[in-house]
């Protein structure tokens, strides 16, 4: 997982996240739906970092089907966030863009990965 298009695009939405957050906090005065976006944000990338030594193909396709949650919840904050005007349409298309191609990839590899299983 060395050049691994999923573990950069997931730590890219991971720093996305964290100054998308600063923003949140800094400039609109968010704290509660920013913390989530936060929380949700950054976990996918721990997810497939710490998939590098799952224990067994089952278990690494757990950890990105966890990712996979994640991601997901942290579409749902970004939309929330866009559509209570916390965040401007230029920023959520730029942070939104990385969050669904992280899903694209995590639904990709998890898939390839089960049919390994079969």
């Amino acid at each position: 997982m060395k050049n691994s298009p999923l573990k950069d695009k997931s730590y890219l939405l991971a720093k996305k996240v964290v100054g998308t957050y600063k923003y949140l906090v800094t400039e609109k005065k968010e704290f509660i739906m920013s913390k989530q976006l936060l929380r949700s944000g950054t976990n996918p990338g721990a997810m497939v970092r710490e998939s590098r030594s799952a224990e067994s193909l089952p278990d690494f396709i757990h950890k990105l089907k966890i990712a996979e949650k994640e991601t997901n919840e942290t579409l749902y904050w970004l939309e929330l966030l866009k559509d209570t005007d916390y965040l401007e349409k230029e920023k959520f298309d730029d942070i939104n863009g990385v969050a669904e191609e992280v899903m694209r990839l995590l639904v990709s590899s998890i898939k390839t990965s089960k049919q390994k299983l079969k």
